[in-house]
């Protein structure tokens, strides 16, 4: 199993929670305009998650197979439990009994939170109070699936088949995004009746899927083809640099992120540059993949807990001292994300 503790994979986590919290600081009315040019692409640290998650969990289930050996369910499982549940779990109560904690004042009815499935239907624009759980839940959908397509393909999956599987997932998912822009772009196309992006093509899991197989296509070589993967390996500053040169390109292709090349084109693309960057910084070549930088082991740690609960501390903060930190960017700064992190900090320390 691909260790979550390389200092490099430390450091990507580290830099998808900042750039999240970076990105949601719009709730609050964002962090000025000095700030702008990094948080209005934040988003992508989900997607930098997805890739992630399909490499580190990828590498879970599929480390045993390629020894040859089988999938111990009861252990996968209860692992993935324990680690998202506890948490999730304290954050979803907080939002039923405390209206403040609400960085919305509408919310879903906590079945579909507890079913992870408020990504398939939710009502953004009356009903958004946590609806950042919906990378959550996209990311539930392929814990449960994952284990259970590996082990019944495994007896008859060969290179070309997974590449063709692999290769169908990607451009189905491309063409269902332009059907549904669209679709939506012809029945309400200044999204003013419903927002239908964020409904029909950001929030649901398949239209989100091609981090994750970034992420799982990584741990596929890295399991099934050593030795590719130890050529890969010897030039892993390049795959790096690589990644880096293609996110600046989907950087400046998503400039307008509603637009039908950035959904149907960008994703995918996005997905590449991050599955890239997972792939240089899964292993110790590199002089960041050797030296933990100070701060990004701690930071990654909490990255889960800081996900759930850095919204609602953005609230509480604008809720008690929003007109006195209106206008003033570092202390804005200083205060949203310092309350963010103790809010983070409590929720990992006793959860």
């Amino acid at each position: 199993m691909p260790s979550p503790r390389l200092p490099a994979l430390d450091l990507l986590r580290a830099l998808a929670i900042a750039w999240v919290m970076l990105f949601h600081s719009w709730i609050v009315g964002g962090l000025g305009p000095s700030w702008d040019w990094l948080s209005r692409h934040g988003w992508m640290g989900v997607d930098l998650f997805f890739a992630l998650s399909g490499y580190l969990i990828g590498g879970q289930v599929l480390a045993p197979l390629a020894r040859g050996g089988v999938m111990r369910w009861r252990d996968f499982y209860g692992r993935r439990a324990w680690r998202i549940l506890p948490a999730y779990a304290a954050t979803l109560v907080l939002y039923a009994v405390w209206p403040d904690w609400r960085e919305a004042p509408g919310m879903e009815p906590l079945w579909k939170f507890m079913s992870f499935t408020v990504n398939l239907s939710i009502d953004y624009p009356r009903l958004s109070a946590f609806s950042h759980a919906w990378s959550l839940c996209v990311e539930e959908h392929f814990y449960i699936a994952l284990p259970l397509l590996a082990a019944a393909l495994a007896p008859r999956a060969t290179l070309g088949r997974v590449l063709a599987g692999l290769g169908v997932l990607v451009l189905g998912g491309v063409a269902l995004r332009a059907v549904l822009w669209q679709q939506g772009m012809a029945a309400d196309p200044g999204m003013d009746a419903r927002n239908w992006f964020i409904q029909d093509l950001y929030y649901p899991s398949w239209c989100r899927l091609d981090g994750l197989l970034g992420g799982l296509a990584v741990a596929m070589l890295q399991h099934f083809r050593p030795a590719a993967w130890a050529a890969v390996r010897q030039r892993a500053g390049a795959v790096g640099w690589l990644g880096l040169a293609l996110l600046a390109a989907t950087l400046v292709l998503q400039r307008d992120r509603t637009s039908l090349v950035a959904v149907a084109v960008g994703w995918p693309l996005t997905a590449l540059a991050m599955a890239l960057l997972v792939m240089a910084a899964a292993g110790p070549e590199t002089w960041l993949g050797r030296h933990a930088l100070p701060g990004a082991a701690p930071l990654a740690a909490m990255a889960f807990s800081l996900y759930l609960v850095h919204k609602p501390a953005y609230h509480l903060v604008q809720l008690h001292w929003g007109e006195a930190l209106q206008g003033r960017g570092g202390l804005a700064f200083a205060a949203y994300g310092g309350a963010a992190l103790a809010a983070g900090a409590l929720m990992y320390g006793a959860v």
